[in-house]
């Protein structure tokens, strides 16, 4: 028997395989290959349940980022978060005071809001290194909920607010938060910055406006009204206390990183206004009584009325605690390499600001500085974090007395120092530098957290980003008739050399089309000239339909089919033939007019045009195509 070569040999095992491919076609189902894609069999989809299906999204999953921290957790990493979270809870210190009073409230609300949730969510939440307290980002918003509505209805709108930011966690809304445009985020930051600033020039220049019955407003102009009126108050100890609390915290920044400048600042200027007479300027004990002792819990007035007129606000602080937890958070992986869980982050947030006020706390979120501060110590885990929250409990419960000693000058340097930092200048005018759409999304932002309002402006900033998104985004739609006499790209589709019918017109439709570029599906439409037999849409490259495009699709193929002329579809994904599917659109056209390929669709074409149907010459040979 003669040898057969190696060519004989491949010829013989391809026959084979086409062998045993052909036996397998005609097993049952069942035994089958697993290799095999199997027919869809038509089913009729299930009418939508949004409000079941919203409720499978809810995860009650306990997953808090100590978990997986403390795996292997020795007696040296426990001396790492210790010295870390005693550091932070020195630094927190002034801070929490500065804040509350910035924010209208009495310094022993700071520091019940910075013990507290600082605690909650190092149990709670979804960060390794994550520190919680009063942010510079609230000041704003809880100065003019306690100026227009008062301290026990801010109780109110903070625990509302914890309600929200739990909801969110559980429903998963963690993701859809990071979706917020860079330039509005910029934007709202650097308008906070400016308003944070001019709202402490009263302490800076020591004006001592609460003297005279003078409430500085919480908006910017007014703010620097009321300032510039009352110039002639100046007090140059308070200015001079004032600048050189800047320069300890500038200078220790350069000199001694490791030292906590806004402590060592509160430290040495508190002692020097204490025992030299010549500087005698206001102090937080002028303003305020600061009892010793944790605060007694107490249920605020939580009645239909006063949690209807405290909505608004609620919303507002949810969705700015939301947005800076997790910018913080971010920042704190980029600093480690963890990752953090942003969902379980939002639940320990809302956790958090359900707690702290009922025990005259203010609202609280992520604290960029305090958590970078966190982990150049060397923190972590979240253990760090907790020391910190009983560092500023355990000055709370015993010395908090010794608050009211506290130059307000000092305050005011430090929050000064807060508002430059958080101008993020750099950023600013990067995006400045940036189209000029963008840059006009930024300025609109700032300007209107300036000058009207911070809730106001994000609404404004999300409507402009969200139309500018739109924009670019249906400029990628295109609905194009395939005509290789007017279409110049006509070599490039996959249709050359295909024989198609005549009076059959075929629209090229490609990206995602949604309202944005329903408008133009119609003007497409219009434009055809003679009228054809069959309309076959090739949708090969639609990853996205929602309804209105789909409202369109339905509108002319209503029109189409009055006319006697047939619609055909092929190669449609998956999102827009479910959408059809549930929709009945299928229905409306017959499942037989959508075909899974342009060679199944033309197929198609013949069958309805009939065996003697004319067809266009091609140029090449047929082409696979989906």
């Amino acid at each position: 028997m003669p040898t057969r070569g190696p060519l004989h040999q491949g010829w013989q095992n391809a026959a084979c395989r086409a062998s045993k491919t052909k036996r397998a076609n005609t097993l049952p189902f069942s035994r089958q290959p697993a290799n095999r894609v199997p027919e869809p069999i038509p089913s009729t989809p299930r009418a939508p349940r949004p409000f079941k299906d919203a409720l499978r999204n809810v995860r009650l999953e306990f997953r808090p980022a100590w978990r997986d921290a403390l795996r292997g957790y020795s007696g040296s990493h426990f001396q790492k978060d210790l010295v870390a979270g005693l550091v932070v809870g020195i630094v927190a210190l002034p801070l929490a005071i500065a804040f509350a009073i910035a924010s209208g409230a009495d310094p022993r609300a700071g520091l019940v809001t910075a013990a507290l949730a600082g605690m909650v969510v190092a149990i709670f939440g979804g960060s390794r290194v994550q520190v919680v307290g009063p942010t510079g980002a609230f000041v704003v918003i809880l100065y003019g909920i306690t100026q227009g509505h008062g301290l026990d209805k801010l109780f109110v709108a903070t625990f509302m607010a914890g309600v929200l930011l739990l909801l969110m966690g559980l429903f998963r809304l963690g993701t859809l938060i990071k979706f917020i445009p860079y330039p509005v985020t910029t934007g709202f930051t650097a308008g906070i910055a400016v308003i944070i600033f001019l709202g402490q020039l009263q302490h800076v220049l020591g004006l001592r406006l609460n003297e005279v019955g003078i409430k500085v407003p919480g908006d910017a102009p007014g703010a620097l009204e009321v300032v510039v009126s009352h110039l002639g108050r100046l007090e140059w100890p308070a200015v001079a206390i004032a600048l050189a609390t800047i320069l300890i915290i500038q200078g220790t920044k350069r000199v001694a990183p490791r030292i906590p400048g806004p402590a060592l600042a509160l430290a040495v200027l508190t002692l020097a206004v204490r025992y030299v007479p010549q500087l005698d300027v206001q102090t937080v004990g002028d303003l305020f009584t600061i009892p010793q002792g944790v605060p007694a819990f107490a249920w605020p007035d939580f009645s239909i009325a006063t949690m209807r007129e405290m909505a608004p606000s609620a919303l507002t602080i949810a969705l700015l605690g939301a947005i800076e937890s997790l910018l913080s958070a971010v920042v704190a992986d980029g600093m480690t390499g963890f990752r953090h869980n942003s969902n379980q982050e939002l639940v320990a947030q809302g956790l958090a600001n359900l707690t702290t006020p009922l025990f005259g706390g203010i609202a609280a979120t992520g604290a960029i500085a305090r958590t970078a501060t966190n982990v150049q110590m060397g923190a972590r885990t979240p253990v760090a974090a907790f020391v910190h929250g009983v560092v500023v409990f355990t000055v709370l419960a015993v010395a908090a007395p010794l608050v009211a000693h506290v130059p307000m000058a000092v305050l005011g340097g430090i929050l000064a120092v807060v508002a430059w930092n958080m101008s993020e200048r750099h950023r600013f005018r990067q995006l400045l530098r940036m189209p000029m759409a963008d840059a006009g999304v930024l300025l609109a932002t700032f300007g209107l957290t300036v000058l009207v309002d911070l809730t106001f402006a994000v609404s404004v900033g999300m409507v402009l980003a969200a139309g500018l998104f739109l924009a670019r985004m249906s400029s990628l739609s295109q609905v194009n008739v395939v005509n290789p006499e007017t279409d110049p790209r006509y070599h490039q589709h996959s249709l050359e050399g295909k024989a198609i019918p005549v009076g059959v017109v075929i629209y090229s439709v490609d990206g995602p089309f949604f309202f944005g570029a329903a408008e133009r599906f119609e003007e497409v439409l219009g434009r055809t000239g003679k009228e054809p037999k069959i309309v076959l849409f090739r949708m090969r490259h639609v990853p996205y339909l929602d309804a209105t495009a789909l409202n369109a699709f339905t509108v002319a193929t209503d029109q189409l089919r009055k006319r006697g002329v047939t619609v055909l579809l092929s190669a449609v994904q998956s999102q827009p033939l479910d959408l059809m599917m549930r929709s009945g659109f299928t229905r409306t056209i017959g499942d037989e007019n959508i075909q899974p390929n342009i060679d199944a669709a033309l197929e198609r074409a013949r069958q309805i045009l009939g065996p003697a149907a004319p067809t266009e010459a091609g140029t090449g040979g047929p082409t696979p195509a989906p």
